[in-house]
């Protein structure tokens, strides 16, 4: 059985080429030519079976045959806020396997005691957008750019919002039995390395955070950041 071929298209359905990244891959790795078939992921929960009609250079142009709508598999927005890592490689492990497992958005924080303040996001994107098309996910996770913690806490104030720590002299609950109790919404902040500073802690449960921890483990940031997406994604079966 011939293995299908999955292409990111924004806007598939109102469009007839695909990007020039995706053509170059489809056209000069693959070789596609014209009446081959491929199937198109526009990241808002829609496949399109298609053809490709022409094929040249840098293009590579198609037909819509079929058009395939997704179920979700998880019912709430999940959404993980999470202070970046020193070595970039580790936080790019960490969305590729996010996407993999399923989640909706990632938001990168500037954090006291952050080790990087400086992200680009566009490589981030392209490590989504690879992973959804790998696992066959329908939606793209939304990447967002770096914001400081005060302002992002004061910007996210609905929703099941929850501040993982560990800090002992704040009382924490686990995160994982605080997700099972509703299927709605949820967001999680993960600090750095050197965790969150007690005061950011404070501040966000002033704002309504719920105070958490991830289990026992002392667990890296990356580490800590997909066990959230894991516990969020776990709730919601």
């Amino acid at each position: 059985m011939k293995e299908e071929r999955y292409f990111y298209v924004p806007q598939a359905a109102a469009l007839s080429e695909l990007p020039e990244e995706e053509a170059s891959h489809a056209v000069r790795v693959l070789r596609l030519k014209e009446g081959d078939e491929l199937m198109l992921m526009d990241g808002e929960g829609m496949f399109f079976r298609a053809v490709v009609s022409m094929a040249s250079g840098k293009h590579c142009f198609y037909t819509i045959e079929e058009t395939l709508p997704q179920e979700r598999s998880w019912p709430a927005h999940l959404h993980l806020a999470i202070a970046p890592t020193k070595m970039m490689e580790r936080m790019e492990w960490l969305a590729e396997k996010a996407t993999e497992i399923g989640f909706d958005e990632l938001s990168l924080l500037n954090c006291r005691f952050s080790e990087r303040r400086v992200v680009k996001t566009p490589r981030l994107e392209k490590i989504v957008i690879s992973a959804m098309k790998q696992s066959r996910k329908a939606w793209k996770p939304v990447v967002n750019e770096m914001q400081d913690f005060k302002t992002f806490i004061a910007h996210h104030t609905a929703g099941r919002r929850y501040i993982a720590h560990c800090y002992e002299e704040v009382e924490r609950r686990s995160l994982y039995e605080e997700l099972k109790k509703d299927c709605t919404d949820a967001l999680v902040l993960v600090g750095p390395e050197g965790d969150f500073s007690i005061e950011e802690v404070r501040m966000a449960v002033d704002a309504g955070f719920v105070s958490v921890d991830l289990g026992k483990s002392r667990l890296r940031t990356e580490t800590a950041g997909l066990a959230a997406v894991m516990m969020m994604q776990l709730s919601q079966q």
